[in-house]
């Protein structure tokens, strides 16, 4: 999930893990500080090394706090510099799945009450006093189990979410087996609690390697972070009911070896419970494609926001073309500036050929469309009109007397052959009609 952004470069999940420590310790700093000071104004006593003394119930608090820490600031790590949502690293689904944490809550139940009746008939610690096993009181334990059930989902989900969350992620950005994901992380996980023997260390190394391969094969750190909680919560509760339990230094890593063993048994009972439960709720375990990068922004901001210079239209489709301010046919309406019969008006059109409303010779000239007008063609003049020449053009020579008109084919006549021509006929019947 550490490449689940499309501004991925292979830098920034090794610069998030860098800066992790640094900004836990400013953080555990100024807390440690705020603590102090606080502590010393009300008249808190002093331990032996100097610091204030809080008591076991605030004690435990603040050591659970300084832990806790380390949640927010691996969600901002994945903000930045992973330029990814920080519900990345919880799951595939980009947030923590609520139903199945509980089913997870569920599995874990049975397996840590097997852990608790099982050490029960342990061999115990031949040094422990009498002081020890004594009852704390119904006050102190609820104060402090009321502590414990805020701050330790807390701390485990802290501890999870740095281990099988941010690490996991970061080695499985640069290696594609899974399990060479999985080693480097339960090796620091174990580590952290300190060293104390060898059985508790390999108690640790189990659990973070089971831890990991679940949150690998249910998509999340659900899982895990039920187990890590119930476990964690039912060891501090245990140790909340005897005087001075919740003093004690010890960690999982202290553990004896029948101790370890069982908590390995337990983890890996777990492990199968959680499998099976996947085979029948299905969690989703694969990431969906990582989104587009985002389309580059203006260098300056428009001031007419984002729908351009005019106001968005009632009801307009996001995305679709605005309209201007005449509408959506523009300033004519939707027939044009000719209204709805076009230029010529609401009669209808001669159909027009290849060369327009004037044929193959162009537009008629003026002389043309006075004679014209009587019925004759372009080269025509009406028998009661004077005969003009043109001064541009000669008028055409004729070889036939004076007194003669050569004959006018009109426009329309029959070009048969058969038909004989008559010119004298044919002038002065077409004088007559046109007289």
């Amino acid at each position: 999930m550490a490449r689940y952004t499309p501004h991925y470069h292979g830098w920034q999940p090794v610069l998030g893990t860098l800066l992790l420590p640094f900004g836990w310790l400013l953080a555990a700093v100024f807390l440690y500080l705020f603590t102090e000071v606080f502590g010393r104004a009300a008249g808190y006593p002093e331990l032996p090394d100097g610091d204030v003394d809080f008591g076991p119930i605030a004690g435990t608090a603040l050591d659970l706090t300084y832990i806790a820490l380390v949640l927010p600031l691996v969600l901002l790590a994945a903000l930045w510099p992973g330029r990814r949502p920080a519900g990345t690293v919880s799951s595939v689904t980009g947030r923590l799945r609520w139903r199945w944490l509980a089913w997870c809550l569920l599995a874990a139940l049975p397996a840590t009450a097997l852990l608790v009746v099982v050490s029960f008939f342990l061999p115990g610690d031949p040094s422990g006093s009498e002081e020890s096993s004594a009852w704390v009181g119904w006050g102190t334990f609820l104060a402090s189990l009321a502590m414990l059930t805020v701050l330790v989902p807390l701390q485990s989900a802290a501890e999870e979410y740095l281990f099988r969350g941010w690490l996991l992620q970061t080695a499985g950005a640069f290696v594609r087996a899974p399990w060479f994901a999985v080693l480097p992380q339960a090796v620091l996980f174990a580590a952290a609690h300190g060293w104390g023997t060898v059985w508790g260390f390999i108690d640790l190394l189990v659990f973070g390697l089971v831890a990991g391969w679940l949150s690998i094969r249910t998509g999340g750190l659900e899982a895990s972070v039920a187990l890590h909680a119930v476990n964690n919560l039912v060891a501090f509760g245990l140790s909340a009911v005897f005087v001075g339990g919740l003093e004690s230094d010890e960690t999982a890593a202290d553990a004896s070896w029948p101790l370890a063993v069982t908590d390995m048994g337990t983890t890996l009972l777990y492990a199968a419970i959680v499998l099976w439960l996947t085979r029948r709720r299905s969690p989703q375990n694969l990431s969906s494609p990582p989104p587009e990068p985002a389309a580059p922004r203006l260098p300056h901001p428009q001031p007419w926001g984002a729908y351009g210079p005019y106001p968005r239209q009632w009801g307009a489709v996001p995305g679709a073309q605005q309209q201007g301010p005449h509408g959506p046919h523009g300033p004519y309406g939707s027939y044009g500036p000719h209204g709805p019969h076009g230029p010529s008006g609401p009669y209808p059109q001669q159909p027009q050929g290849a060369y327009g409303p004037y044929g193959a010779c162009g537009a008629p000239s003026p002389d043309a469309a006075v004679s014209g007008a009587a019925g004759h063609g372009p080269d025509e003049q009406s028998p009661d009109r004077p005969r003009t020449q043109s001064p541009d053009r000669p008028e055409a020579q004729s070889s036939e007397p004076s007194g003669e008109r050569p004959p006018v084919r009109r426009p329309g006549a029959s070009q048969g052959t058969g038909a004989p021509r008559d010119t004298g006929t044919s002038r002065e019947t077409g004088a007559s009609q046109d007289s």
